[in-house]
């Protein structure tokens, strides 16, 4: 299976110089939890992402200004993407090894296509289900019990 297979196609997306309200309104319009940052939406090249968690940790929790941008709060890079053309293996390998929930994708030229969420590899009936518990294990387990693992 392809990553184009399994994306959420052309996603809703922010600059890092919208406004944080627009980012949290098009989370509220979409149901999502996160909003790819791209350089612009004439080149769509992915800059970053912006999260709820963001918006709460980063932003409300620090009591910031109403007016701060998408560029205040936003995770940026280096920011993972995979091709659309990438089997579904090496996207799995990406989120696991970046310890991330969502990864962007990209086409030619890099442009941002789409995006594979946790919750995509969760609801395919193509994924098998000691795949999705392996990345859905990896990528959720806290970094200190990684560490304590390994010593």
């Amino acid at each position: 299976m392809k990553a184009k297979e399994l994306m959420t196609p052309e996603p809703d997306v922010v600059t890092s110089k919208d406004s944080l309200s627009k980012a949290a309104q098009v989370m509220r319009d979409r149901n999502v939890g996160s909003v790819p940052v791209v350089e612009s939406r004439d080149t769509m090249r992915p800059q970053g992402i912006i999260t709820d968690r963001d918006i709460v940790v980063r932003h409300a929790a620090d009591d910031h200004d109403r007016g701060c941008i998408v560029s205040a709060h936003m995770t940026k890079g280096p920011i993972e993407t995979v091709d659309e053309n990438d089997e579904l293996e090496k996207v799995m390998d990406t989120m696991k090894r970046a310890e991330v929930r969502r990864v962007l994708v990209t086409g030619k030229g890099g442009r941002l296509v789409g995006i594979i969420a946790q919750a995509d590899l969760a609801t395919s009936d193509q994924v098998p289900m000691r795949d999705i518990a392996e990345v859905v294990q990896t990528i959720s387990e806290p970094a200190g019990a990684r560490r304590e693992r390994s010593v």
